[in-house]
């Protein structure tokens, strides 16, 4: 496999590998699929999944457009696996830092924070899983949702965990959670390399205000 030297393919490599690994490590028909799988989410970053054709995903990957087809029946399917591993990324993360907290307020700061650093330094492929799900087809959507409310699910337990421990005061859970979630997904959409505002600092901001925006008050 021919390592990539972007910053852009790396990233995309780090969001779609298992927690503590890369993806796929071993043959090498393992490593073209995933040198495809960053060469399709180069292609549907840059010019759109329906503008994308497989024969752009091949020139990207020094494929012919037969050797994309080995691996990945159709560019749609790429798409999924795109979708499918990077919120399976983002779900282990969420896990993780759930966790490893100490309390659910330290969670709860982790969990979005976390989740907003990664779709700053993931926009690429954030951009690509939040805004091209409308081309999934149904059963691939359904899978994805199926993990979309894992996620959720994630962080509606730490809310109701803080609720119960008298940190937080939440009266809807699941809608804060979605509305938590939301705002660290849109990081995807207006963040771009070199400026002013840092994956590290983006991580900070929304870690605090999803904490102030829960916590009970005394008086």
């Amino acid at each position: 496999m021919t390592t990539p030297t972007s910053p852009a393919d790396a990233a995309v490599l780090d969001a779609l590998a298992p927690e503590g690994g890369r993806p796929d490590g071993g043959s090498d028909a393992a490593e073209t699929a995933v040198r495809i799988m960053v060469a399709a989410a180069d292609a549907f970053a840059e010019r759109g999944f329906s503008a994308t054709t497989t024969r752009d995903i091949a020139s990207r990957a020094g494929l012919s457009p037969a050797g994309v087809y080995v691996h990945f029946a159709s560019k749609e399917v790429l798409l999924f696996e795109l979708s499918r591993r990077g919120h399976l990324r983002a779900r282990d993360l969420l896990v993780a830092a759930a966790r490893d907290a100490a309390d659910p307020t330290e969670a709860l700061r982790a969990i979005i924070g976390g989740f907003s650093r990664w779709h700053a330094e993931h926009h690429q492929l954030g951009r690509i899983v939040q805004f091209e799900f409308r081309h999934l087809g149904p059963e691939h959507q359904e899978q994805v949702l199926d993990l979309r409310r894992e996620i959720d699910g994630v962080v509606a337990d730490v809310l109701a965990a803080g609720v119960a421990s008298g940190e937080f005061d939440v009266e809807d859970v699941r809608g804060t959670a979605l509305a938590l979630l939301s705002t660290a997904i849109d990081v995807a959409r207006w963040y771009s390399p070199g400026q002013r505002r840092t994956p590290e600092s983006i991580e900070r901001l929304y870690g605090e205000l999803a904490v102030r925006l829960v916590r009970r008050h005394a008086g």
